[in-house]
C-alpha cells in the first residue's frame, strides 16, 4: 500500500484519469488525490485493479472511485463522461471537471512498416488517438475556466525504435492534438499540455527493466542514468495539474530523463 500525506493543492477539484487503475495511471491518481483532488480512476476491464487503486486512495484519506468503459469503440468517450458526470452530481452536488488526464494506451502492435497490420494499426489509432480526441471533445462542456487536461505522450515521438513505428505515430497526433486544442480554448483559462515519459518501470514492464543489462542500456543513453517511475512522471503531471501552471500551455514536456541526448562523452 502506498503511504502518502493529502494536502490541500487540489481541494474542491475533480480529475478523471484514464488508464487509472495500473502503472503510471495509478501513479497519477494516487498523486492527485494525495494533492486534495476527487479522482475518477478509469479502466477498462481489470475490476481488482481498479479496486485496490481507490481502496489505496481512501485507505490515505483521499477520495476517489472507479469508471469502468473500454476505449477504442463507438460511443466510448461518451460512456466514459456520462459515468463520471453522474458520478460527480452524486458525490459534489454538480458535474464540474477540473482536470483531464488522458493516460489510457496500448502499445501492442506486428511492428514497423514491413509486418504492422491493419488491424492492429487501427487499433492503436482507436485506443491512443481517436479516444482521447472526443474525450476532450465530451469533457470540455464540464469544464469551467482555469481547467486543465493533461495528455500522456511519449519520448518515442523523437527517437526510432524497432517495432514501435506505429504507437510512435499515435503518440506523435497527441502532441498536434495538444497544440491545437490549446490554441483553440485558450480564451477559457484552459491550458492543454502533454507529459511524454520515457522508460518507465510499472507492473507490465518490470521484467524487462529489472534486468541488469536493461538498466545498464538506461544508464547508459539518459543523463539521469536510472530507469524512470511511476511516481516521477506523476509529479511532472501534478505540476501541470496545479496553480502554478496556468501560463504553460501547448507543450510537450519530456519526462524521459534525458533520454537519447547524444554521447555523454567523446574520444
Amino acid at each position: 500500500m502506498t503511504a502518502y500525506t493529502i494536502n490541500s493543492l487540489l481541494a474542491g477539484r475533480t480529475a478523471l484519469v484514464t488508464g487509472g487503475s495500473r502503472g503510471i495511471g495509478r501513479g497519477i491518481c494516487e498523486r492527485l488525490a494525495a494533492d486534495g483532488a476527487l479522482v475518477a480512476v478509469h479502466y477498462a476491464s481489470n475490476d481488482a485493479a481498479a479496486k485496490d487503486t481507490v481502496d489505496t486512495i481512501e485507505a490515505a484519506g483521499g477520495r476517489a472511485f472507479p469508471v469502468r468503459a473500454e476505449l477504442g469503440v463507438d460511443g466510448d468517450a461518451d460512456t466514459v463522461i456520462r459515468a463520471v458526470e453522474a458520478e460527480l452530481r452524486a458525490r459534489t452536488g454538480q458535474a464540474r471537471l477540473d482536470i483531464l488526464v488522458n493516460n489510457a494506451a496500448i502499445s501492442d502492435s506486428d511492428g514497423g512498416i514491413d509486418s504492422e497490420s491493419p488491424q492492429a494499426f487501427d487499433r492503436l489509432f482507436a485506443v491512443n488517438v481517436r479516444a482521447p480526441f472526443f474525450l476532450i471533445q465530451k469533457a470540455l462542456p464540464l469544464m469551467g475556466d482555469g481547467g486543465r487536461i493533461i495528455n500522456i505522450g511519449s519520448g518515442v515521438t523523437r527517437i526510432a525504435l524497432p517495432g514501435e513505428l506505429a504507437y510512435a505515430m499515435t503518440k506523435a497526433a497527441i502532441a498536434t492534438l495538444t497544440r491545437n486544442v490549446a490554441n483553440q480554448i485558450g480564451s477559457r483559462g484552459i491550458t492543454v499540455n502533454t507529459v511524454a515519459p520515457g522508460p518507465t518501470r510499472t507492473d507490465k514492464t518490470a521484467f524487462f527493466f529489472d534486468r541488469p543489462e536493461a538498466q545498464a542500456m538506461i544508464a547508459g543513453s539518459q543523463a539521469l542514468e536510472r530507469v524512470g517511475t511511476p511516481a516521477d512522471i506523476a509529479g511532472v503531471v501534478a505540476f501541470l495539474a496545479g496553480p502554478d501552471s496556468a501560463w504553460l500551455t501547448a507543450n510537450v514536456i519530456d519526462a524521459t530523463g534525458g533520454s537519447y541526448l547524444g554521447p555523454k562523452q567523446l574520444g
